[in-house]
């Protein structure tokens, strides 16, 4: 019974690496695109903040794949060396999710507040002593 696991546990891990990896390369290469793009027309900030926040939504899914297999390998682990690996790689993974995903709530925070107004033009007739 336990062979049986094993082998279906290290194809699931295989399986879940190569999507993450599919994942992280399909927003690396979407986010390369934009900033070749960017080189020729340059996006904007509240543009260019929306790329590198897609971006970091890919990023966040790829790990969050990439942890799961790394759950499913500590689940079929013999050896207290090759826990400990796995368990530190786990650890830095969910660090490394953990900080990117507050960083796209802060950014999507700042995307969902309006622009700041700007003041009249000198000159426009607008403003506290213009008449109406």
């Amino acid at each position: 019974m336990r062979e049986w696991l094993i082998i279906v546990s290290e194809a699931a891990i295989t399986l879940i690496d190569a999507l993450a990896l599919f994942v992280i390369l399909v927003g690396t290469i979407e986010v390369a695109f934009k900033v070749a793009r960017a080189s020729f027309k340059p996006l904007g900030d509240r543009l260019s903040r929306q790329a590198w926040l897609r971006y970091a939504r890919w990023l966040v899914a790829g790990l969050t794949l990439q942890l799961a297999a790394d759950i499913i390998e500590t689940s079929i682990s013999t050896s207290w060396q090759t826990i400990g690996r796995v368990g530190a790689i786990a650890v830095i993974r969910t660090f490394l999710n953990y900080f990117l995903e507050r960083d796209v709530e802060q950014q999507q925070r700042e995307c969902a507040l309006p622009e700041p107004a700007q003041p009249p033009a000198r000159g426009s007739g607008a403003g506290p002593g213009a008449a109406t």
